[in-house]
């Protein structure tokens, strides 16, 4: 664009002019969402100055920037819309000049210059008239313009000023951009107006962010207000609803409060586990963590964006491995330097996607001015949010509640401990009044908990242990009948255990059992005085019993087993109540073992209905792989019959022609003879023969035609040389495995990759190296030999397609100096070429008993993850509908369990692939098919 200065069009402009003011001004003073006044300022712009495309570009914090706001005349040009640029797009000189002076500039991009209009002056900081400093403009600017399609280029900074810090200096926004397809002058007026529609944008912007700053204070107090109400409810304080409110308040995934006192912990949301330590292990308990917490000071607050780079945490971060936390902030909590506890934050990680317009690759950005902008996405995983210093201020002031807050509730438990020591005589006194209450309030709760359980020896263990302190009793166990042993006790004091204790038979005559059978509850209140035998007597003093309660357990018609409560210190009088307690656990222990034998029966049928589905499911799947390298075999054994068949009857007519070109030849230089010798002897022909021969220029005949017979020579030999590697190639007459020259199976394989090899406009050539050594002839399956090669090598063709942008296309490349002043001139300079290179070598081991093989590309290489997979079968890199993934997978087979090799890929990203293959010269037994 050209500056200019045009009275009669100023003058019939002025009222448009006038009415933009008018409405960007209305616009900014009625609405406070910049986003909509950003896309009313490019629409009335663009429709002001007429021009193609205007545009907004906002500077990110890492220099970079964004279109964020576009108006386009008719998809005249391309939309840049949410595309980002890279920061070397606008140097950093120009950026300084935005801000020191306003600077504005304007490109006319046919004429090659610039106009800079500076808004005020550097020395005196005075304002400048609108006044244009014409010069040449960088040649690399000029190609970037003409690649986005743009002839005329209008350039006005976007400065913000943080009207909460009027002293601060503006700083550079953003920029405001016109770009025209065809030359436009600029007039005079028409830049005035525009400097005053930015300074109004910039005025928008700054009371944009006043009201976010302003909403954003708002939320974080009435987060605090929330969080307060929560915290000093006493005596319902809410711990538990109050971490939740600030995990929400800062946006996070997760959170934990941990009480130092009384080792208390609240979480919700995602948590840590440290995988070295118990199921029930806390985080906060750990000897780093607690080193940590004793260095913190009141009122510190500790955050990390990313957790894994924090050195301290180098051992405490293994617990976060199996969650998606990755940003952490940590709140010490201190009441009068008395540390309380701490409150933890957590944020996922996310992944990003930034949409640039054009891939720019660093190393070249300083060399070639950017050629397209085509839309190329960068993902970026493991990103996590900043920790703002309005969050770290919210932190702290939340940190003094919960505090206080905690002291107060720890106070108040303790005053209600003292209370209930009072009630808790009050209680004892009548204890004995509510006795047979809280017996039947007890046996419900057995009940409940007898029932929520389907593990038999839970079940069991749950009785004994219930039911010992209902009954005061010293020790309480159940006697299974089946294993006439104890299986369950629960023991109050040091008395002897008797778990797996077998009773003896002799002591307990069968009438013991069937009086239990029918369901006789036998109490004995001193085992010295009651009527017993002596065998039994002794055997339950040897057990330290001086009285015990025995209640039979039965299920259906059978004697399950027997509850029994044993009285060790002295002789103990059953009270009605105790009796009646134990056998209506019995009855309930009756139910619960049926359905615990109920559930374990169903879970082993369970099992092994799981257990057959697992089986058919790996079966299932061992077919249809089968299946599938059956098919890919069965294609390659097809392509095999057809490329010998397609060989074969090449191979005939070419030999036919072949053999004839040589009599040809003979019979058209005899020809040619006869024909010299009658010019030589009839010099003046008939006038009808010397027109013929003026006609056909008959001298240019005689010297191309023996070129033709030469020329389809040289065409009959390749085709027979091509037939020849595509029959050494299919190898059918060698089904069976026979000593082969596998030089040859690997040129023919690069003679039918011939055509990928070559190079064309868009890449280069592959350069292939081969270093052959002497190696003798080897014993194996030549056509699936052959089959590896093509595998091998055709990836390799495909990984070096893949990275075409980084081989060199000549010898020299273009770069910029700076020549004094601050412009660039473009210089030619020699660079080296680097080409895409396949090598093969091939050497015999140092026993001779093995050949070793080795196929190398200098290729973009591949990651350690996908080098592990490289060999699973259906395993692939490529877009959709480019591989089967099965072509190395079926390679490894080959090499591996057909010749009893090794294959192994030795490849890191940005050194190549290596495939290196090692099969013995001759196999020490027979090769298995």
């Amino acid at each position: 664009m050209t500056f200019t200065k045009k009275p009669n069009e100023l003058q019939q402009s002025l009222v448009v002019q006038k009415s933009l003011l008018h409405r960007m001004i209305k616009q900014i003073r009625r609405s406070l969402d910049l986003p909509e006044i950003l896309a009313t300022t490019v629409s009335q712009v663009r429709s002001f100055l007429d021009v193609d495309r205007v545009k907004v570009y906002r500077f990110n914090a890492g220099g970079s920037g964004e279109v964020i706001a576009e108006s386009i005349h008719e998809q005249r040009l391309p939309s840049l819309l949410g595309l980002n640029f890279p920061v070397d797009d606008i140097p950093q000189a120009a950026r300084e000049m935005f801000v020191l002076l306003g600077q504005r500039s304007i490109v006319d991009v046919p004429n090659g210059k610039i106009g800079l209009s500076p808004v005020q002056s550097i020395e005196s900081e005075k304002h400048l008239e609108s006044n244009i400093y014409y010069r040449q403009v960088d040649s690399c600017h000029i190609q970037y313009l003409k690649a986005m399609g743009v002839q005329s280029s209008l350039v006005i900074p976007i400065l913000h000023t943080d009207l909460q810090e009027q002293s601060v200096k503006p700083k550079l926004w953003g920029l405001l951009v016109a770009h025209h397809s065809e030359p436009r002058e600029i007039l005079k007026q028409e830049l005035k107006v525009l400097q005053e529609v930015t300074d109004q944008v910039g005025i928008a912007i700054a009371q944009s962010n006043l009201l976010t700053q302003s909403l954003a204070k708002q939320e974080r107090e009435a987060t605090i207000n929330r969080v307060t109400t929560l915290l000093h409810k006493l005596p319902t304080i809410q711990l538990q609803k109050a971490l939740e409110e600030v995990i929400t308040g800062f946006g996070g995934v997760g959170g934990r409060l941990y009480i130092e006192e009384n080792q208390e912990l609240y979480t919700w949301g995602e948590q840590p586990r440290l995988p070295y330590e118990s199921d029930n292990s806390i985080i906060e308990q750990h000897l780093v963590w607690q080193d940590w917490m004793a260095e913190c000071k009141p009122g510190n607050v500790w955050v990390s964006d990313d957790l894994y780079k924090e050195p301290r945490l180098r051992v405490l971060a293994l617990g976060f491995r199996s969650t998606k936390i990755r940003g952490l902030m940590v709140i010490p909590l201190h009441y009068r330097e008395k540390f309380i506890g701490v409150l933890s934050i957590f944020r996922s990680e996310f992944e990003t996607e930034v949409l640039w317009a054009g891939r720019c690759e660093e190393n070249r950005r300083q060399v070639l001015p950017q050629l397209s902008f085509e839309l190329w996405r960068e993902q970026k995983k493991g990103q996590s949010s900043e920790w703002k210093g309005e969050e770290i201020l919210l932190a702290q002031a939340l940190s003094e509640h919960f505090s206080m807050a905690i002291e107060q509730h720890q106070m108040y438990k303790q005053v209600q401990m003292l209370n209930a020591n009072l009630e808790l005589q009050v209680q004892e006194q009548t204890a004995e009044l509510e006795k047979s209450l809280l017996l039947a309030k007890v046996l419900k709760q057995v009940t409940e908990h007898i029932r929520r359980t389907l593990d038999l020896q839970t079940t069991l263990q749950s009785i004994v242990r219930e039911v010992r302190p209902l009954i005061n009793s010293d020790r309480v166990l159940i006697f299974q009948m089946k294993s006439k042993s104890v299986i369950v006790e629960e023991i109050n004091g040091n008395w002897q255990s008797v778990l797996g204790l077998n009773v003896p038979s002799e002591c307990f005559p069968d009438e013991y059992s069937r009086l239990s059978f029918q369901g006789r509850i036998r109490a004995t209140n001193n085992v010295s005085t009651a009527a017993l035998s002596d065998c039994h007597r002794e055997f339950l003093q040897s057990l330290q019993v001086q009285a015990n309660l025995i209640v039979p357990i039965r299920i259906g018609m059978e004697l399950w087993g027997l509850i029994i409560a044993h009285e060790c210190e002295a002789p103990r009088d059953w009270q009605d109540a105790e009796i009646d307690l134990l056998q209506q656990l019995a009855d309930q222990a009756a139910i619960a073992i049926q359905q615990a034998q109920l559930y374990e029966q169903t879970r082993n049928a369970e099992t092994e209905s799981r257990n057959q589905a697992a089986q058919l499911a790996h079966s299932l799947h061992e077919l249809k792989e089968t299946q599938t390298k059956l098919i890919q075999i069965e294609k390659m054994s097809g392509l095999g019959q057809l490329v010998a068949g397609v060989a074969h009857e090449i191979n005939n007519p070419v030999n036919f022609i072949y053999g004839n070109l040589c009599h040809a030849s003979d019979y058209t230089e005899q020809l040619l003879e006869i024909l010299r010798l009658y010019q030589l002897h009839y010099a003046h022909p008939h006038s009808e023969i010397s027109t013929a021969i003026k006609a056909m220029d008959f001298d240019f005949l005689l010297e191309d035609f023996p070129k033709i017979i030469t020329s389809m020579q040289v065409g009959t030999d390749r085709i027979r040389s091509i037939v020849l590697s595509l029959r050494n190639f299919s190898r059918l007459d060698e089904a069976e495995n026979k000593r082969v020259d596998l030089h040859e199976g690997i040129d023919s394989t690069l003679l039918i990759l011939q055509h990928r090899l070559k190079g064309n406009a868009e890449f280069p050539r592959i350069e292939v190296i081969k270093d052959y050594g002497n190696i003798p002839l080897v014993e194996c399956y030549a056509g699936q030999m052959n089959q590896v090669f093509m595998n091998i090598i055709s990836n390799a063709i495909d990984a070096l397609g893949m990275g075409n942008g980084e081989w060199g296309m000549g010898n020299e490349e273009m770069i910029t100096e700076d020549n004094g002043g601050n412009e660039y001139s473009p210089v030619l300079r020699e660079r080296s070429v680097q080409l895409p290179t396949i090598r093969i070598s091939t050497k015999l081991s140092v026993d001779n008993s093995r050949l070793l093989i080795r196929i190398i590309d200098n290729g973009a290489g591949m990651t350690e993850e996908v080098k592990k997979r490289i060999f699973d079968p259906f395993y692939t890199t490529k877009p959709v509908g480019k591989g089967t993934g099965l072509g190395l997978s079926i390679s490894y087979q080959i090499i591996v369990e057909k010749h009893g090799g090794i294959m192994e890929c030795i490849s890191e990203p940005g050194k190549g692939t290596e495939f290196w293959i090692e099969i013995p010269v001759k196999p020490p037994a027979k090769i298995v098919n």
